[in-house]
């Protein structure tokens, strides 16, 4: 996890996403590279569709969000005296990229060259991080995600819950999420009721972890009719979880629109950073 990128955009949370990837990057040594992610064109026009030149001056404001998304993350880096980055030396550093028309699909194909991509918690803009942009990164990058909560987190990754439902996602997520593990301090398997799909339990997973140098306890809950990303945080929260590891969208997205899904619950409440791959 010595790669970090963060897109950057003028948002409600964006100070708490820095924060969070800021303490990420202290504890494991990384690299932090910021963009403007911009907004699309729509978002600024729809609101005043009758005038002539809504569209030139709609791309005059995407213009200037990027510089400001630009002096928000280096004016951060340098108030926390995080070091440039000096040519192509890893550490604890930062950098920037210029990248025109840095929208949703971007962040899934720049995302790919790094390690780890941190976003705040998904919201309408500018209350949170594009939804777009999250699951482009998800499912485009082929890299884990962070999402960040709204209030950046005292610590992260020392308690590490891992939120177990079977499923091939959360295995994948699991696996990319071995870094962390080896670093934790403590590491619990979390089984809920009502969000599993086929596949080993939560203590064949806790087996194979031990058996990697990872020491690890189980909890099982039942989900009560709840739905399962709501338990999921209930129980990480009681067991003063700093970061979950959880597969994302085992139902399909579509699904979880209409119906709710574990998934979808998270991105929406979670108060503590959660690790996510698909």
């Amino acid at each position: 996890m010595k790669t970090v990128l963060v897109p950057t955009e003028k948002s409600d949370l964006m100070s708490a996403t820095l924060e969070t990837a800021l303490k990420f990057a202290k504890r494991y040594d990384s690299y932090l590279e910021g963009f403007a992610l911009r907004a699309a064109i729509s978002d600024f026009v729809a609101a005043d569709l009758i005038v002539a030149d809504a569209w030139a001056v709609a791309e005059t404001r995407d213009v200037e969000l990027a510089k400001e998304a630009r002096t928000l993350f280096e004016g951060f880096m340098q108030q926390h005296n995080v070091p440039p980055r000096a040519g192509d030396k890893g550490g604890f550093s930062y950098g920037w990229t210029e990248a025109d028309a840095a929208r949703d699909a971007f962040v899934g194909s720049y995302g790919r060259v790094f390690d780890i991509i941190v976003f705040g918690r998904p919201g309408s803009y500018p209350a949170g991080a594009s939804m777009a942009a999250v699951e482009a990164a998800l499912f485009e990058a082929g890299r884990p995600i962070l999402i960040a909560p709204p209030k950046a987190p005292a610590s992260i990754g020392d308690n590490i819950v891992i939120a177990w439902n079977r499923s091939t996602e959360t295995a994948r997520c699991v696996a990319l999420a071995m870094p962390l593990l080896h670093q934790a301090k403590k590491v619990t398997v979390l089984n809920v009721s009502g969000g599993m799909v086929p596949g080993p339990e939560g203590e064949d997973l806790a087996r194979t972890l031990r058996l990697n140098g990872i020491e690890t306890g189980v909890v099982s809950v039942d989900s009560a009719g709840r739905n399962p990303g709501e338990v999921m945080l209930s129980e990480a929260t009681k067991l003063n979880c700093d970061l979950m590891i959880k597969g994302a969208y085992t139902q399909s997205r579509l699904r979880q629109m209409i119906f709710g899904g574990a998934t979808s619950h998270i991105l929406a409440k979670t108060e503590m950073p959660v690790f996510m791959a698909n």
